[in-house]
């Protein structure tokens, strides 16, 4: 499994050539140790567990060949199997699975992409849409964001900003380095003059978003929690409003946090 990375450090950039002699060392040192490795592995694995550990120690080379094809076919995937503005792949942490669950759920699958998710699903049902990993640092072009979701009396709060015609969700883009703790914490201090009770955060659900609310047309990335607040709201200067939305007045809200809500309705937890 994939372990979520704690900080975000960008890619250090490196000359064209040493990415050559590094492919070229990498590439002899696993056609002439990984046969043995592989051998060693699968021994020592029976040895441990048994069948069990022989099927995980599969498993966990199965991701890294899925991860590696990302990276090795993404110019021919993002081709054949997205439609213009999908979301891409060759995010080196992510499968193509995952990529494929992502574009299936934003419906941006092209035809030969819908193919191929439908074999997958005859193995293993869903296969792409439970392969979507959340826990993986954005790929570029995607626009990463915090919500907190508040309900009281199954109304949902919303703000809206003066530079702003629709009302959103109380939020705004993660900080590299911070935790999502911290970093809403922060943003509902500046926004709303609230303290959230952070023993109380929960996390509730990932949304992603083709182009909503992006200028450039690109992925949206939504990460919501909920938590309990002290405090009396106090909107920063640049909010114009602040108000409590029920399900008839969900219009209201742009696109991007209209996907939300619509989830939260779906879940009868708004009225």
């Amino acid at each position: 499994m994939i372990l979520k990375k704690l900080t975000f450090r960008p890619d250090r950039k490196v000359h064209p050539l040493i990415g050559l002699l590094l492919f070229s060392i990498s590439m002899l040192l696993m056609i002439i140790t990984g046969p043995l490795g592989f051998i060693y592995g699968v021994f020592r694995s029976l040895f441990k567990k048994g069948i069990k550990g022989l099927g995980e120690y599969l498993l966990q080379i199965a991701i890294s060949i899925d991860q590696l094809g990302n990276v090795l076919m993404q110019h021919l995937l993002n081709t054949l199997w997205i439609k213009r503005g999908g979301y891409p792949f060759g995010n080196r942490d992510e499968t193509i699975s995952s990529a494929l669950g992502r574009n299936k759920e934003i419906k941006q699958l092209t035809v030969c992409g819908k193919a191929i998710d439908r074999f997958l699903d005859l193995i293993d049902p869903n296969h792409s849409l439970n392969s979507i990993d959340y826990y993986i640092e954005p790929s570029p072009g995607t626009v990463d964001r915090l919500a907190w979701v508040n309900i009281r009396e199954g109304k949902l709060l919303a703000l809206q900003f003066k530079e702003h015609v629709a009302m959103e969700l109380p939020g705004g883009r993660r900080i590299p380095g911070r935790s999502d703790a911290a970093n809403l914490q922060n943003l509902l201090e500046i926004e709303l003059g609230l303290q959230p009770v952070m023993s109380t955060l929960t996390y509730l659900h990932t949304f992603e978003d083709q182009g909503s609310a992006t200028s450039h047309g690109g992925i949206l990335r939504q990460t919501c929690y909920s938590a309990e607040f002290k405090g009396t709201i106090r909107p920063h200067p640049s909010v114009r409003s602040v108000a409590w939305l029920g399900r008839e007045e969900l219009g209201k809200l742009a696109p991007s946090s209209r996907i939300i809500a619509d989830y939260l309705v779906s879940r009868g937890l708004l009225t």
